[in-house]
């Protein structure tokens, strides 16, 4: 059987290599630089279009629990990852240009994978045929109208993206460099604002020009990447407590917690880029410059790229695909990463592991496995497929969606610290139990 990858972000990467791993031939297709999304910049692999940052490491964190076992089920991504990550403190956040350009690389090298640089418009549903859809939130509209055809009308919300400034021109005059409650290496270059600068920059954010976006409506913005203008506008100390909280940073100037401060997170290996964190936005670029600059740290600060905004389509998971995430109606069709409605790049990419752990299986051994509702991949595939409701409401990976059932009562950390051993543990069953199935099977 032919097995077709389509889409070459993070998930059809990820399926890409694995399948190239475990010996499996297939073609990738990826409509860029052919077509372009309007956000990516090039045709490469696997190219991150809004934060660099994978997330939190620590698995008490949910993201770090999910990367966890994506690393137990042989995520090729991850491997990567960390050989590309830049100091973030307890986060994993990654050089994009090399994290991209090795991607691309390994894919292009590989032996078992053919590249098509080509918009595919509709699929083919056969015996012969194996469809893998990853073509994430930014599915071309050809592509989509063919798939809501089958499965239903499609669904969206609105992101942002943060911009990004050169090092050398932030003012580490008016900066230092700290981590939060002095954990890590001093990763982050915090701006620190005191109560008169916060108030008039929260003024400015509210009232700046923000650029036309077809459809917006500010109920469908994804809550964890809202623009910074509209997080504003939720209350006067919305940013203080959200992106801008100066919890557990001392400014060595005053020898006093800030006001507010914004933190700015290394872009590349080099360290000569810059992005602040929870910065998104939809302003107009005279306008990111003008307000930006109101913080004394950036007042000179120069724009590598502006911040934007765009619409992200997905499918009704709920109604169309079943917990191997395979469509219930197209033959021999699978679809993984944000078109199924998990959101970050985490779940991405775990998600394209767990597709093509199951492809291999279909192909070898006639047979597909769910995972687990116990762990953390398995919960969220859970939700978008039998839990949720229709239509779905994009998710990200969160402790309140693993199940506390047989598990003895205890308090809430101790709970948690249950509820990560059982995932990690049924995590390991899973990927040996997948193992021993298809063992000799493939290279």
């Amino acid at each position: 059987m032919e097995i077709r990858v389509i889409g070459g972000g993070l998930a059809g990467s990820e399926v890409a290599l694995s399948l190239s791993e475990m010996g499996i031939k297939c073609s990738l297709f990826e409509m860029r630089p052919l077509v372009q999304t309007g956000v990516h910049t090039s045709g490469r692999f696997a190219e991150l279009v809004c934060s660099n940052s994978l997330k939190s490491g620590n698995i008490e964190n949910a993201s770090g629990l999910l990367k966890e076992e994506a690393t137990i089920l042989g995520s090729r991504l991850l491997r990567i990852a960390e050989e590309c990550k830049v100091p973030a403190g307890k986060a994993l956040a990654v050089d994009r240009e090399t994290f991209a350009d090795s991607v691309t690389e390994k894919i292009k090298r590989s032996p078992f994978v053919s590249v098509f640089c080509k918009e595919v418009e509709e699929l083919e549903y056969s015996s012969h045929v194996m469809n893998i859809v990853a073509t994430g939130p930014l599915t071309s509209s050809r592509l989509f109208k063919h798939l809501s055809q089958h499965l239903g009308e499609a669904l969206y919300f609105f992101d942002a993206v943060s911009p990004i400034f050169s090092v050398e021109s932030i003012d580490m005059t008016n900066a230092f460099s700290a981590d939060r409650y002095g954990t890590g290496k001093g990763d982050y270059i915090n701006c620190p604002l005191n109560e008169e600068e916060y108030e008039a920059f929260v003024d400015a954010l509210v009232e700046a020009d923000t650029l036309p976006l077809e459809g917006f409506d500010s109920r469908l913005l994804f809550e964890r990447c809202q623009p910074v203008e509209e997080i504003a506008r939720q209350g006067r100390d919305a940013l203080r407590f959200g992106p801008m909280k100066p919890v557990g940073l001392t400014d060595p100037k005053t020898g006093k917690q800030p006001f507010a401060v914004v933190q700015l997170r290394k872009e590349n290996l080099q360290e000569t880029l810059l992005s602040p964190v929870g910065f998104q936005t939809r302003l107009r670029w005279k306008e990111q410059k003008r307000v930006f600059s109101m913080i004394s740290a950036l007042k000179n600060a120069e724009f590598v790229r502006y911040g934007v905004m765009h619409r992200n389509t997905y499918i009704d998971s709920p109604k169309t695909l079943d917990p191997t995430l395979k469509s219930r109606s197209l033959q021999n069709t699978f679809f993984c990463g944000q078109i199924t409605g998990l959101e970050g790049y985490p779940e991405a990419i775990s998600s394209g592991r767990f597709v093509a752990m199951n492809a291999a299986s279909l192909q070898l051994v006639s047979k597909r496995r769910e995972l687990p509702r116990e762990t953390m991949l398995g919960s969220l595939i859970d939700h978008i497929t039998r839990s949720a409701q229709s239509p779905l409401k994009p998710v990200y990976a969160n402790f309140g969606l693993l199940p506390r059932e047989g598990l003895p009562r205890q308090g809430k950390k101790q709970t948690r610290l249950l509820q990560i051993g059982r995932a990690l543990e049924q995590t390991r069953q899973f990927a040996a139990e997948w193992r021993n199935a298809i063992n000799g099977l493939y290279c």
